[in-house]
C-alpha cells in the first residue's frame, strides 16, 4: 500500500494590526512626542511675532529680521510635520498611507534628529570632562544658553518617541523585510546598477569624510575666519561625529548591497544604514542651504572647500538612501 505525504498545514493568517485603538504604550509615546515639539514651536512663533526671548542683545539673528522670520516659519512647519507623523504612526488610517509617502519624511526626520541625539549629549559630556575653555575667543552673541538646552532636549525626546513609534509601526507593517541575516537575502536582490551606485557613493564619501577628519584633527584649511573663531570642544565633537556618520552609512549600505558578511542581522544593519544615510544626506543638505544664505560679512562667508564638503555629504547621503530604497522595495516584493 502506498503512502502519501501529508499536505502542509497552511500558516495562520496574522491578525491585522493598527486597525483599532493604539495601545497605552503607543499613546504615551505619542503624547511625549507632541509635548516635546511645543517648546521649539512656541519659541519660533514668538520670534516670528517679534519677541526677542532667548536672543541676547547684539545677536546676529537680529541683523536680518525678514530672513529670520522666513527661516523660522519653515522650521515651524518642519516640526509640525513631526506631529503629523506621530498621528500617522498611531492611527488606523496611517496603515493605508503609501510606503514612500511615509518612508521619505521619516528618513528626513531621522537624519535631522539623530545627529542632535548623538552630538548634543557628547558635547555636554566633553564639556564636563574638560571644563571651561579659557583659550577660546569670546563668542559672538547668538542665543542664550538655556535655549539650546530646551530646544535640543526637546529634539532628543522627539527622536526617542518618534523612533520608537516608527519601529513599532514598521514591525507591524513591514516586519518581514528585516527578518534573518544578510546571508538570507536573495542573491539577486540588488542589480548591477544598485551595486555600482553604492560603490560610487562610497568613493565620493571619502572626500567629505577626509575633510571632517582633517578639521577634527585641528587643521584650519578650508575654514572661514568665523568658523576658526568658534573652534571649541563643541566644534571638534561635531566634526568627529560627522565623520562617524559617514563611515556608518557607507559601511552598512555596502554590507547590505554586496552581502559580504552573511552572518550579520538584517535588522541591525538596515537600521544603522537608515540612520547613517539620513544623518549624512539631510545634514549635508541643511549645511549646503546654510552656505547659500546671504551674508554681507566676508569673515562669515563659507570657503569653497566647505561648500564642496557639505554638498558632497548631501549627494552621498541621498545616493546611499536611493540604494537602500531599491533594496527595501525588492526585499518587500520577494519576501
Amino acid at each position: 500500500m502506498t503512502q502519501t505525504a501529508p499536505l502542509p498545514t497552511p500558516a495562520p493568517t496574522p491578525a491585522p494590526t493598527g486597525t483599532g485603538r493604539p495601545s497605552a504604550g503607543r499613546r504615551l509615546l505619542r503624547g511625549l512626542a507632541v509635548l516635546a515639539c511645543l517648546p521649539y514651536i512656541s519659541l519660533k512663533i514668538a520670534w516670528i511675532a517679534g519677541s526677542e526671548i532667548g536672543i541676547p542683545a547684539g545677536s546676529v539673528l537680529m541683523t536680518n529680521r525678514g530672513l529670520m522670520a522666513t527661516v523660522n516659519a519653515v522650521t515651524v512647519a518642519m516640526d509640525a510635520a513631526v506631529v503629523v507623523l506621530v498621528l500617522l504612526l498611531t492611527q488606523p488610517w496611517g496603515r493605508r498611507v503609501p510606503s514612500w509617502l511615509l518612508a521619505f519624511p521619516m528618513w528626513v526626520a531621522t537624519g535631522l534628529i539623530a545627529p542632535i541625539m548623538v552630538g548634543f549629549p557628547a558635547q555636554i559630556v566633553i564639556g564636563l570632562l574638560s571644563g571651561p575653555d579659557t583659550t577660546a575667543a569670546p563668542r559672538e552673541p547668538f542665543l542664550d544658553e538655556w535655549v539650546f538646552g530646551v530646544v535640543y532636549g526637546g529634539f532628543i525626546i522627539q527622536g526617542l518617541a518618534l523612533g520608537a513609534l516608527f519601529v513599532l509601526y514598521a514591525r507591524d507593517r513591514w516586519g518581514h523585510v528585516w527578518h534573518g541575516t544578510l546571508g538570507d537575502l536573495p542573491a539577486r536582490l540588488c542589480g548591477t546598477g544598485t551595486r555600482v551606485t553604492a560603490v560610487a557613493a562610497s568613493l565620493l564619501a571619502l572626500a567629505p569624510a577626509a575633510v571632517h577628519l582633517m578639521w577634527g584633527l585641528g587643521s584650519a584649511r578650508g575654514l572661514s575666519p568665523a568658523q576658526l573663531s568658534r573652534r571649541t570642544d563643541d566644534f571638534y565633537v561635531l566634526e568627529w561625529m560627522r565623520t562617524l556618520f559617514i563611515a556608518v552609512a557607507v559601511v552598512t549600505v555596502l554590507l547590505l548591497v554586496l552581502r559580504r558578511t552573511r552572518s550579520l542581522s538584517v535588522r541591525t544593519t538596515l537600521g544603522l544604514a537608515w540612520v547613517g544615510s539620513g544623518g549624512v544626506g539631510c545634514w549635508g543638505a541643511f549645511l549646503t542651504l546654510t552656505t547659500l544664505m546671504p551674508d554681507t560679512d566676508p569673515a562669515k562667508a563659507f570657503t569653497g572647500l566647505a561648500r564642496l564638503t557639505y554638498a558632497g555629504e548631501m549627494i552621498t547621503g541621498f545616493l546611499l538612501a536611493g540604494c537602500l530604497a531599491v533594496l527595501l522595495r525588492r526585499r518587500g516584493a520577494s519576501a
